[in-house]
């Protein structure tokens, strides 16, 4: 039954990315002030994304979409993408850098925290659009929201 919800529920969020910012990268990445989308290239190969988008009312840029393809995990990929999103704040004068994960992998957590980020909270039972949360999905599947925060500079 975890698997089933875990599959049900990751397959909802892909769709669903797939048919919003993802679908059109240029529109919400690249056009906007203050956002950016980076490709990691390997060998021609596409093995990682990170995405930046700039916030004015707060003067803060959230990282968005960072994802490095599982055979080249470890490398130093996603730390590279990471910094990338950094120095981009810092450029733009931005005051802080903001995430929000679902990654149960503590790899994913221990990356934010090297590259500075401080946890500052957690959303338990936290649900990702598609999910029902029907009682069965609750028993099988839930999900916590981590936040982060780095503080670039003071307003």
């Amino acid at each position: 039954m975890r698997y089933y919800f875990s599959r049900k529920v990751i397959l909802h969020y892909l769709d669903c990315a797939l048919h919003t910012d993802m679908s059109d990268i240029e529109q919400y990445y690249m056009k906007p002030p203050g956002s950016c989308f980076w490709v990691a290239v390997l060998d021609g190969n596409v093995v990682g994304i990170v995405a930046a988008r700039g916030n004015e009312e707060d003067n803060t840029v959230e990282l968005r979409r960072m994802s490095v393809d599982s055979n080249y995990r470890g490398k130093g990929i996603a730390k590279a993408l990471g910094r990338k999103v950094l120095e981009f704040a810092m450029l733009n004068n931005y005051s802080s850098v903001v995430l929000g994960t679902t990654a149960v992998k503590m790899a994913a957590h221990r990356l934010y925290e090297s590259l500075g980020f401080k946890h500052v909270g957690v959303v338990e039972h936290y649900a990702l659009p598609g999910m029902t949360r029907s009682l069965l999905e609750r028993m099988f599947f839930q999900l916590r929201y981590h936040r982060y925060r780095l503080q670039l500079r003071e307003e």
